[in-house]
């Protein structure tokens, strides 16, 4: 099952937010996601707040849109009520679960009423997650001409014996297909993939890349497999049915991902994303990395609003219930403090092609960036003009540079 909430403070019925959410809203950007919570299986490696058909009794997707709608519609009247300024939602982002078992219409009315009730940007990024087995050419049509502008295909490997690991059912020979007719639709197009599962070989690998690259994506995320605790793959891995993931080979896989997708012309913006252009970069991933605003609608969504995050109510049934009775569906939320700010910061900036002003470092920070330079952690340019950007190998070991820069 999905991992448990954070613990905090109780979140208020009337969701209202305090006066310090004020503080620099004209210039922060206010993006909307949609949790839809709904999958046909359950991957083995999945900690992600999601149930099938036999997990949600007494809850059908079919309800879940008018749940869904009736949340952006408290978000709208919290925001307005909280004296925050009018602002468009900049991105709109469907995830899951997957989004796409709903049907197109669904997730039409889903944004029409952000459109409606909050906002919607001329220029927004509208994107959805689909898996290459919920959607097809005349779906992917009706959701470009609801004003969808982007699909996630979660293509993982194009390696049966990999993708049976996984516990992901769809044939990976849906994906060409599925990317070929987004871009009819005129969709742009990014694949995820997953890298280092048990089993998988370094021949294995390059033919997943080969697949991605010849669906010639516009962009592209890639992630080593985490072995989450309390998953079935991770008991899978404690009894030994599988074998343990293999950090070293997880290094031997992104050299060879990073120097693939170079040759073919894509740049990485952030350790596990890489696109053609800098506006095929998902602007929405960016505004979470950013510190900027954001509302998440659906069951255990979570939202940031000026340094207030809260998290909803995890269960799509609790969720129903609060909302059908007028109540903030949030479980609990925090305000974050001036140092915890700097140091979430630290770990999302520190990520990103553009780099971490080290004006975000303590002192004791700074003058690891030395030691860093010297083990070739960080570019020693920009680091010597007060920012941060990683080298290859930096990216590698992202989280001991991080360490690094925070020390205690």
């Amino acid at each position: 099952m999905p991992s448990a909430l954070p613990l905090a403070d109780p979140a208020p019925d009337d969701g209202m937010l305090p006066p310090s959410v004020l503080a620099g809203a004209e210039q922060r950007d206010l993006g909307v996601y949609l949790h839809v919570p709904f999958c046909r299986v359950r991957c083995g490696y999945c900690d992600f707040n999601t149930y099938t058909a036999d997990e949600v009794r007494g809850v059908k997707q079919s309800d879940f849109a008018d749940q869904a709608i009736a949340e952006v519609e408290f978000a709208a009247c919290v925001l307005r009520e909280s004296g925050l300024p009018p602002r468009p939602a900049r991105t709109v982002f469907f995830g899951g679960g997957t989004p796409t078992l709903l049907p197109a219409g669904d997730l039409a009315r889903m944004l029409d009423a952000v459109r409606e009730r909050i906002g919607v940007a001329d220029d927004a990024e509208i994107t959805t997650e689909a898996n290459p087995d919920s959607i097809d050419a005349a779906g992917l049509e009706r959701l470009a001409a609801a004003g969808f502008t982007r699909v996630s295909v979660g293509m993982q490997s194009a390696v049966p014996h990999v993708l049976a690991v996984l516990e992901r059912t769809h044939d990976p020979e849906n994906v060409p297909r599925v990317v070929a007719a987004a871009k009819a639709s005129g969709l742009a197009v990014s694949l995820d993939l997953i890298y280092g599962t048990p089993g998988e070989t370094e021949a294995d690998w390059q033919r997943s890349l080969d697949a991605a690259l010849a669906a010639e994506p516009d962009h592209l995320s890639a992630y080593a497999l985490i072995v989450e605790p309390g998953t079935k793959l991770a008991r899978q891995v404690l009894h030994g049915q599988v074998p343990p993931v293999d950090d070293d080979l997880h290094a031997v896989f992104y050299e060879a991902l990073d120097a693939r997708l170079a040759d073919a012309g894509y740049d990485w913006y952030e350790v596990s994303n890489w696109a053609r252009t800098p506006d095929q970069r998902s602007r929405h991933n960016r505004a979470y990395w950013t510190g900027q605003d954001w509302w998440g609608v659906g069951p255990g969504a979570h939202s940031h609003v000026g340094g207030v995050r809260w998290w909803n109510v995890k269960h799509p049934a609790a969720y129903a219930d609060r909302l059908a009775h007028g109540l903030s569906p949030a479980a609990g939320r925090e305000t974050l403090d001036a140092e915890t700010r700097r140091v979430e910061r630290v770990l999302l900036e520190v990520r990103l092609r553009e780099g971490l002003s080290t004006d975000a470092l303590t002192p004791l920070g700074r003058r690891a960036v030395a030691g860093l330079i010297a083990d070739e952690l960080v570019e020693p340019g920009p680091a010597l003009r007060g920012t941060i950007v990683l080298t290859l190998r930096g990216r590698l070991l992202a989280d001991g540079v991080v360490r690094r820069l925070l020390p205690d």
